[in-house]
């Protein structure tokens, strides 16, 4: 099993990367998807963020005010950090579970927005950025997201600088590209990918946990 590691900055169109991976058949484990899982009501995941930053971050149904936590964190890096210290371990204990899960000859792709942030490069075998001009990213948030643009650049700075994430990449995709440029270079990473899988003597980066 391959293990990779796919990020990028927020509006990169890391999704758009990750679903034609899948189409050219990898495993998909989506770390924001979790992430929304492990908050869900009744979760104790809910229960500590809602110790954490109290009932206001809570819809009238119960379920997380996405919205009104972004607004909360996002513009201020000690209420994300705590955020992130009672999600993050939640997520990459489900996500280990599913890649346990996965065939012993599968490509795993882990979509993990915040990996050059958290340190998490060394947990894979190949670390994947999607990189796009930050105007383009902006753009993607404020019309095809709907943010206001204070919004958007507040995520955009919260985040790791381009030349930081580029540090951790093995690979690179520039996704400032037509969708069918973007598909063949996404095809040529796979290629790359299956071949990284195959090579002889490979030795993992992080050894596949036991089953026993």
């Amino acid at each position: 099993m391959l293990s990779v590691g796919l990020t990028g900055g927020i509006g990169a169109g890391k999704s758009e990367v990750s679903r034609l991976l899948v189409e050219c058949g990898a495993v998909l484990i989506d770390a924001d998807r979790i992430a929304r899982e492990v908050v869900e009501p009744g979760t104790p995941g809910l229960a500590a963020v809602v110790a954490a930053f109290g009932e206001e971050v809570l819809t009238e149904d119960g379920a997380l005010d996405r919205p009104k936590l972004g607004s909360l964190v996002f513009a201020d890096p000690r209420k994300l950090a705590a955020l992130n210290a009672i999600v993050h371990p939640l997520v990459g204990a489900r996500s280990r579970e599913l890649e346990e899960a996965a065939a012993e000859d599968a490509v795993v792709v882990h979509d993990v927005p915040l990996l050059t942030e958290n340190g998490l490069a060394p947990l894979y075998d190949v670390v994947v950025v999607v990189e796009a001009d930050p105007a383009t990213r902006l753009d993607r948030l404020v019309r095809l997201r709907g943010m206001s643009e204070e919004d958007a650049r507040a995520r955009m700075a919260a985040q790791a600088t381009r030349e930081q994430r580029r540090e951790i990449a093995d690979i690179v995709i520039d996704n400032d590209v037509p969708l069918e440029e973007l598909r063949r270079r996404v095809r040529e990473v796979w290629a790359e990918l299956i071949r990284r899988a195959h090579a002889p003597g490979r030795t993992p980066r992080r050894p596949r946990p036991s089953r026993e």
